[in-house]
């Protein structure tokens, strides 16, 4: 047993073609099939997560632009709420209905079972 490893290790140093003879013969590659499959998943895996977060980044790019677009519209809508809840506004578009603006202070009513109590 140990002249042929000592031929093997001889042989590797005369020839060092001959050990490469050796890693390529059909057995050893068929021992290193389970490694290459691993590397391979490792690849496929690799791929598909670039590919997530090039879709995550999209995603997240689209959102963002939807916000900004949003709160453009809301600046836009309560600025006109504002503009249309002031008084001189409101009494314009009462106008037509028949309402119009007091001029004299409101009445103050007095329940009199408060009096009463009192």
């Amino acid at each position: 047993m140990q002249e042929q490893e000592n031929t093997k290790e001889r042989d590797l140093k005369i020839n060092p073609i001959a050990g490469w003879k050796r890693l390529l013969n059909y057995q050893s590659i068929v021992k290193q099939i389970p490694f290459f499959l691993f590397l391979a998943l490792l690849a496929i895996i690799y791929i598909y997560n670039g590919h997530y977060a090039d879709k995550t980044i999209r995603s997240i790019n689209e959102t963002a632009k939807e916000v900004k677009e949003l709160k453009y519209e809301f600046k836009t809508v309560k600025s006109e709420v504002m503009f249309r809840s002031k008084q001189s506004e409101l009494a314009k578009a009462v106008e037509p209905v028949g309402l119009k603006e007091l001029t004299i202070a409101p009445v103050v009513l007095k329940d009199s079972i408060e009096k009463a109590s009192q």
